[in-house]
């Protein structure tokens, strides 16, 4: 599995039902459940004063990401993402194995 760290800036498009916003909120923290039981979604953050999200993701590919994980959301449609691919560092202190 690679992993990603996904910065997530949700906009709700003006004249939105808040009933609308609302359902899809609920519904996002569900998925967002299933996903994170299912190893995929690591961690979650939000900066401090701001309305966007960072986490730390795992899937096979960038195109598995988007499809099967990002693509799911139900906040997807108003979000803007910006996405990077990590690998670990040789100073990582969380590495489990060390290669020479």
């Amino acid at each position: 599995m690679k992993e990603f760290l996904v910065e997530l800036t949700t906009t709700v498009p003006e004249g939105t039902d808040p009933a609308e916003v609302d359902r899809r909120r609920t519904e996002e923290s569900v998925r967002a459940g299933e996903l994170a039981a299912a190893g995929h979604l690591v961690r979650l953050w939000r900066p401090v004063g701001e309305l966007r999200s960072i986490g730390l993701w795992r899937a096979a590919d960038e195109g598995e990401l988007y499809e099967k994980m990002l693509g799911t959301l139900p906040l997807w449609p108003w979000m803007a993402s910006v996405v990077t691919v990590l690998e670990s560092h040789p100073n990582d202190p969380g590495r489990t194995a060390i290669t020479t």
